[in-house]
């Protein structure tokens, strides 16, 4: 019997996605791997968009962040039931497969639309899991795309005291909308109540200047960690004002890489990636952090639509679901 034709979604040319058939993998299920139905995937704005849909090689099946329905599960799997919802670091295609470890039980109540969001939460939530600054110290949020969104929230949702910065207005609409007490346009610097004495910079922007003015809000020892991708150059400002920021306020700045931890939890190494993906399903299944309306929902028939928005920044939302419900 021929292989069965599923669905991806295909970065063919530079900012040209379309949904093209692809044959399902026609290997015997291992022993410890899970399948099934795509539900729905969620687009990382910045990777995606910055990364494969104005990349430069073709062809790419993107994304990274998926809900399915497990309909098949190997011989050896215990954790993971037939029928049951599951989270996965799956691509942008109708049909998802994975080792059971890689596999994560959406908890009861939580939709598939909601749940996806667990993946890009742990993006931040590296940077949570390894800081020195604990609650409730000061923590300034740099740019509130979807990962910075997310961050603020986090860290809030732990008991920081958190400040946003974005020069949109959407943004911050969005970020108040959502529950974040302080969504300001730049970080107060001329308040003394706020500039040395924030404990963590937590760069979402990629911007040169937010990672300069992270030095200059971050108190005496504190770190600023770069999570945003510098995908440009933005400014001219020059290094050394950033040196001599470090120098003199002894700034621990370093990067926000997210897999600087495991993807598993080892003996003497708890904190893992997916480990923290784990404990974001929760988190949103307990409303900690909220999601709704941070995405638009589309059909993957309009991938093309959805990367053009975001890329000229037409869309009201921080990033886009496909549903891929509606190719049944």
């Amino acid at each position: 019997m021929p292989p069965k034709t599923e669905y991806a979604i295909t970065i063919t040319a530079r900012e040209q996605a379309e949904l093209l058939e692809t044959e399902r993998d026609a290997r015997p299920l291992g022993p410890r791997e899970v399948a099934g139905r795509t539900l729905a995937t969620l687009v990382s704005a910045g990777t995606e968009v910055a990364g494969a849909y104005q990349g430069e090689s073709f062809p790419r099946v993107p994304g990274y962040a998926a809900v399915f329905e497990v309909e098949t599960v190997g011989s050896y799997v215990e954790g993971v039931r037939v029928g049951d919802h599951a989270l996965c670091m799956g691509p942008h295609r109708s049909y998802q497969r994975v080792s059971e470890e890689q596999a994560l039980r959406v908890p009861e109540g939580l939709t598939s639309r909601n749940a996806v969001f667990a993946r890009i939460m742990s993006v931040s939530m590296s940077t949570l899991t390894t800081t020195t600054a604990r609650p409730p110290a000061k923590v300034l949020v740099m740019g509130l795309g979807l990962v910075g969104h997310l961050a603020a929230q986090i860290f809030a949702a732990c008991g920081y005291e958190v400040t946003a910065c974005d020069p949109a207005a959407s943004r911050r609409e969005i970020a108040l909308q959502a529950g974040i007490q302080r969504a300001l346009p730049a970080p107060p610097l001329d308040d003394p109540a706020f500039a040395g004495q924030v404990a963590l910079v937590v760069d979402c922007s990629g911007h040169e200047q937010a990672a300069l003015d992270g030095c200059r809000a971050v108190r005496k020892r504190g770190e600023v960690v770069l999570i945003g991708t510098p995908w440009q150059r933005r400014t001219d400002l020059s290094a050394h004002e950033l040196l001599h920021l470090v120098f003199h306020r002894y700034v621990v700045l370093r990067s926000g890489w997210e897999w600087e931890l495991p993807l598993q939890e080892a003996e003497f190494r708890p904190n893992s990636i997916f480990g923290n993906m784990a404990a974001a399903l929760r988190w949103l299944a307990e409303g900690r952090v909220r999601v709704d309306g941070l995405a638009v929902v589309l059909s993957p028939r309009a991938a093309q639509q959805a990367y053009q928005d975001l890329l000229r920044q037409r869309s009201e939302r921080l990033t886009a679901i496909f549903d891929w419900m509606d190719l049944r």
